[in-house]
């Protein structure tokens, strides 16, 4: 899973190579047991808006676990913002959030969205206040997200990735960004990181690559692949992949 032990042949090594080696097996365990919950099981996406998300986050996340459903029927998302009701998204767009932060059921996973109102989420104090009590491991990004993890310190010390272009008048890229929010991050190239629980995924279109994976990461890769096959994008899922790579840290 992106990491090795590496033993040697000296007595005084033995115990601490089988500790890391015991660390490693329990660490994949643990992974292949998530990715082997039943199609019955209920989950839920907790999908993070606010003012001026780019709607094709919404439909990247919200969108993908909507046909989800024809394969998984007890898959649910529900949209949270700082409180519920209207928000204005990039372009004029309203969507309704079901739930604010304090009010929000559980949910496996949070996906926080991104566009081009990150800039003001990186120094709202809610939205960084609700992310760092969010339990260990459920957070996620699409897309710029990744930058609003970011400044709530979720991705110090850990890879990560976002959108890789600069766009309209943006004076740099969101990935050259990253490091200036988060100085102990590792920002890389591509399609979709994981490290230690958090996922983050590229940028625009790269929402849907990141929403299948995490869908991947609870159902298994057998039923992601269908559901990739039912929205037509087997083939962009897959050369997303060969092009840019998953990276599990």
């Amino acid at each position: 899973m992106g990491s090795r032990a590496t033993c040697v042949p000296n007595h005084t090594a033995v115990s601490s190579c089988a500790a890391t080696y015991a660390r490693l097996r329990e660490r994949a365990f643990a992974v292949s047991i998530r990715a082997m919950q039943q199609r019955h099981a209920p989950s839920r996406f907790g999908i993070v808006i606010y003012e001026d998300v780019e709607p094709i986050d919404i439909g990247g996340t919200v969108g993908v676990i909507s046909m989800a459903r024809r394969v998984l029927p007890a898959i649910e998302s529900v949209t949270i913002a700082a409180r519920s009701g209207p928000v204005r998204l990039a372009g004029g767009l309203s969507v309704q959030a079901q739930f604010g932060f304090g009010d929000h059921p559980p949910c496996d996973c949070f996906v926080v969205c991104g566009g081009p109102g990150w800039q003001a989420q990186i120094t709202d104090q809610a939205m960084l206040a609700f992310l760092r009590r969010l339990p260990g491991g459920s957070a996620a990004s699409v897309c710029t997200g990744g930058l609003i993890l970011a400044a709530a310190g979720l991705l110090d010390g850990r890879r990560a990735t976002t959108r890789r272009h600069a766009a309209g008048a943006e004076p740099a890229a969101p990935l050259a960004r990253l490091g200036t929010l988060a100085a102990t991050a590792d920002p890389i190239e591509a399609a979709v990181v994981e490290d230690r629980g958090i996922v983050t995924s590229g940028g625009v279109s790269l929402a849907i690559d990141g929403t299948l994976y995490l869908i991947g990461r609870l159902y298994g890769e057998e039923a992601r692949d269908e559901i990739a096959r039912l929205i037509e994008y087997d083939r962009a899922f897959a050369a997303n992949r060969a092009a840019l790579g998953h990276v599990i840290a």
